[in-house]
């Protein structure tokens, strides 16, 4: 079996300011154990906050999204900016807060998001070009903006369907564990965090099959 190459979408470090962790370490798991490769990428931006995650205070200090990625990514990360679709066979984003703040503005637009240049250029290039795209947690919100009539899961998050029904992204309810398959779009979703107590092993069971489709 030839490897498949996967770009992974980093949107900072930690599920409150950023990337979230386990759903990202997870998708790289998932990738390795199926015999594949990863590359991750960040946008090269300032992080729009940044929290202290024992009080949720708002911190004052500056962060950069690429640097505290690079968490995550043990230092081998590229802007976002170096993404080339013909160099990779999939693309994935993993979910957390900072896909809402960073990657996009749907934390504080809503349906009147803008999406990060880099990270639209990302995913539509290779939904032009006919490749897998997958799309963890709150991440779909990026995808339901940029690719019209796409099939999504949010969980089971009444609030953000009806956001995305309205833009004719057809929404569907699953649990954790669970992934829904857009074939017509090549598009891959799971819910993961959204069922806030979901158990990191109902996680690793999406995840995988998430990559595995």
């Amino acid at each position: 079996m030839t490897p498949k190459r996967f770009a992974i979408i980093l949107a900072g470090c930690g599920n409150k300011d950023g990337a979230e962790i386990h759903e990202s370490v997870l998708t790289l798991l998932a990738i390795d154990k199926a015999g594949h490769q990863y590359q991750c990428f960040a946008p090269d931006v300032p992080q729009r906050r940044a929290l202290n995650f024992l009080t949720d205070e708002e911190l004052k200090e500056k962060r950069n999204v690429l640097a505290e990625s690079a968490r995550i990514a043990r230092s081998k990360i590229k802007p976002l900016s170096q993404y080339k679709q013909e160099d990779f066979d999939a693309l994935v984003l993993p979910g957390g807060s900072g896909v809402a703040y960073n990657l996009c503005t749907f934390a504080t637009d809503g349906a009147n998001m803008t999406v990060n240049p880099d990270v639209e250029r990302a995913v539509t290039t290779t939904h032009k070009a006919g490749k897998p795209i997958g799309a963890l947690c709150i991440s779909p919100v990026i995808i339901g903006k940029l690719i019209p009539k796409a099939e999504l899961t949010f969980g089971q998050d009444e609030k953000i369907n009806a956001v995305f029904q309205k833009l004719g992204v057809k929404t569907i309810n699953t649990s954790p564990q669970d992934i829904v398959i857009d074939r017509a779009n090549k598009v891959v979703s799971t819910p993961c965090y959204m069922h806030a107590n979901a158990r990191i092993s109902e996680l690793a069971q999406g995840i995988e099959k998430l990559i595995q489709a």
